[in-house]
């Protein structure tokens, strides 16, 4: 059975009230709708997704974000075109987001290109666009070769 893509995330946050804000600006960038919001939750709907923002529970709510432990290590949203990955860094430059990497080109595809920033509790953010099919075309021989995997993987 194939996908048909992800129906929706949830990230849990810690400062929601510090969040809200970068996420309502980001998601509406992304022509996101609101379909909920409350003191517990922000929920945008489109771009064939939902993504909530659900505050943390009160015994929680001093743990911070981790990408080395166990559970989320960064979120990739999939551009349409290069131009759009350079639009979202300006995007998130000007609204003050940590950059960890400005628009570049990488190897986990052909045309691989993204960029990487963090929200206000340092969730990592990316953003890239790969062109075609990426390593779906025909010819792409998978896993990738063992050198590639190794740098990928630091």
């Amino acid at each position: 059975m194939q996908l048909n893509g992800i129906a929706h995330l949830y990230l849990t946050v810690s400062d929601f009230e510090r969040c809200l804000p970068f996420y309502e600006k980001l998601l509406a960038f992304f022509e996101m709708q609101c379909l909920v919001k409350t003191d517990l939750l922000f929920y945008c709907v489109g771009s064939r997704t939902g993504i909530g923002i659900r505050k943390a529970k009160p015994e929680y709510a001093d743990v911070k974000f981790d990408q080395g432990r166990a559970g989320l290590h960064h979120l990739c949203f999939r551009a349409r075109s290069r131009e759009d990955v350079d639009k979202v860094y300006e995007f998130v430059r000007d609204l003050g987001a940590r950059i960890v990497h400005s628009p570049q080109q990488d190897e986990w595809a052909s045309g691989y290109y993204s960029v990487l920033f963090e929200d206000p509790e340092g969730v990592r953010l990316e953003v890239n666009y790969v062109p075609g099919k990426g390593n779906l075309e025909p010819g792409v021989t998978l896993p990738l070769p063992a050198a590639v995997q190794a740098r990928l993987s630091k």
